[in-house]
């Protein structure tokens, strides 16, 4: 899926800030989620085993690659669309 051009994000994580596995910092990241907001997850790949997860938690998402080794992830709660 391609990003919106006008998908604003309610809160940002950087996952290639982070140290060791971002599996955690996600989750986390996911449940203070406000019903109507967006998360955008940024990492050096697209994340896709992580989209069945949020599928299953009851998260939609589209993907865009910015770069190379850039990809932006826009996670929402999949009732609050």
């Amino acid at each position: 899926m391609a990003a919106d051009e006008s998908t604003e994000a309610t809160r940002t994580l950087d996952a290639r800030e982070i140290d060791g596995e971002p599996f955690g910092d996600i989750t986390s990241a996911l449940g203070d989620l406000p019903e109507d907001g967006t998360l955008r997850l940024i990492n050096s790949f697209e994340p896709e085993p992580l989209y069945g997860v949020l599928a299953e938690r009851g998260f939609t998402h589209e993907t865009e690659q910015v770069a190379d080794d850039e990809w932006h992830v826009y996670i929402r709660h999949a009732d609050g669309e």
